[in-house]
Parts: structure tokens; sequence; C-alpha cells
């Protein structure tokens, strides 16, 4: 006779994941002082989901990052450690949020304006770590905003670079980016994303969308995630606001003081703090 379809039952789903997210848990403890704050229960289950719910694959993501963030250290990134990858805005953290209150990265590759391969990953990273001590309670992604006005070739990364922010985002950062939105690239970007893509997992490369200020239907769907009325006059919204690197620098230090309290790391900030205190 025919055989019925068999349909998973959300509950026995969300018992067999709570289930997984134990048994990783188990799997990487004991776990002591910043691994211990960074190994939540939604950490645990980010990680999972990068591995679609692979347990030793997970286990062996996770293991992966808490090694690199010992030695990386990406907590104890400063800002006036990475301010000059900064000065033209190349890459900052927007004032606005998409309509569910997400924290927004904007990127501007043509205002590249270093050829250090290490300081633009630091930079990455800090603005990574920043985004997300930003998120609002209940969020765990956020979105990026990529502008590609003056961008070309000349200007591009390299493509070391590029593979390297893929493999950080990717491997360290998992399930942090929700979308991303890559606003009117020229079709000279065509041969870049040829070989860029090559270094994204399928999961990453799908959260990728192309806009083009002409092309209605891809504005929709950009719309679905931001009012106009926010978005800056680059991306096709209303908002007249700029990048002013002296003030948001200001807000970056501030943010210092609150990443080190989260980390417990207010002795090491020692003096910073109090200056920035006053």
């Amino acid at each position: 006779m025919f055989s019925r379809k068999k349909h998973a039952n959300p509950e026995h789903e969300a018992e067999r994941h709570e289930a997984k997210i134990k048994t990783l848990k188990d799997a990487v403890e004991p776990l002591s002082g910043r691994n211990d704050i960074y190994v939540t229960e939604h950490c645990l289950k980010r990680y999972l989901e990068a591995r679609n719910w692979n347990l030793e694959k997970s286990r062996k993501m996770l293991e992966e990052s808490l090694k690199w963030r010992s030695t990386y250290k990406p907590e104890e990134i400063c800002w006036n450690e990475v301010a000059v990858e900064g000065e033209t805005g190349k890459l900052y953290r927007a004032k606005f949020h998409d309509r569910e209150g997400r924290t927004v990265l904007v990127l501007r590759p043509g205002k590249q304006n270093t050829n250090s391969h290490d300081g633009q990953l630091r930079h990455l990273v800090y603005m990574l770590e920043n985004a997300i001590i930003n998120l609002p309670e209940g969020q765990e992604q956020m979105i990026w905003l990529i502008d590609f006005t003056g961008w070309s070739l000349s200007n591009a990364v390299p493509i070391k670079t590029a593979r390297d922010t893929a493999n950080i985002l990717q491997n360290h950062y998992p399930e942090r980016l929700a979308i991303a939105f890559l606003y009117n690239p020229p079709r000279v970007f065509e041969a870049f994303w040829k070989v860029v893509k090559y270094f994204l997992d399928p999961k990453t490369y799908h959260k990728v969308n192309f806009v083009y200020s002409k092309n209605e239907e891809s504005i929709k769907v950009m719309h679905k995630f931001f009012d106009p009325e926010v978005l800056p006059l680059e991306f096709g919204g209303k908002n007249k606001v700029e990048y002013d690197h002296e003030e948001f620098g200001k807000m970056m230090e501030k943010d210092d003081i609150k990443t080190a309290a989260f980390w417990g790391l207010e002795n090491k900030m020692g003096p910073r703090v109090e200056q920035l205190n006053e």
C-alpha cells in the first residue's frame, strides 16, 4: 500500500536538539575563565546549527574556536589598536538597526586605506566582537550592509585576506551573520566574486544578497529588513547620516569598557578605564 510521509514532531525535534546541546557541552567541559563565559547554551546551539546538528563536527569546530580565541584573544583588542584601519569608515557599526533591532555593520570596501593583512583582520575581528556585545537581548545575529561605491580591482583586498576573512567569520563566528546585502557591486566585481565564493560554505553563501538600485525586486528584499527612513543615502535610503571618525572612536572607547566588564578584564584595562570614565 501507499506509505505515509513522516513529518518530524516539533516537540520531539526540540527535545533532540536540547539533548545534543547538553551532550556537546559535556564533551567540551571542563571549562574555565573566558571559555566558561563564551560557551553559553546559545553558543552551543550556533555551533550545532552551523554543522547541521552533527555532534562530532560541532565539537571539533567549537574546540578549534576555543583554541583560536585563546591565542588570538579577540576580546582584548581595543579601539586604539585598530583605529587607523577605521579612519575612512571602511567598516563600522551603524547607529541604526534592522526591523528586528539587530546590530548592523556597514562595510565600504572602496574606502580601503591600508595594506596590512594582519591589521585589517584585527579590525574586522574587533568590529565583530563589538557588534556582538551590542546585540539586544534575544538576538544572536547581525546584518552586513556593503556599499561598493569607489570599489575596483585595484583597491580590492588580496585574495588571501578575503579567504581569511571568510574563514574567521564562518569558523569562529558561526551563525552570527543573518544576511549580507551587497549594494550596487560593479560588473568587474563578478570576477572577484567567482573566486571568493569558493571560500564560503553553502550556509554563508545563501545569506549573500546582491542589491541593485535599478532592480526593484532586489530593493524590495532589502526593505523587508530595513525601513528606507533609516537606511543611509548610499544604500538608497533617506538617512543623511555620515561617518565621523572622531565621534565613532569615542563610542568605541566606551564600548571597550563594556567589553572589558563582560569578560572580566577591567584590571587589564587599568588606567584607561579611569581615564575614559572621567
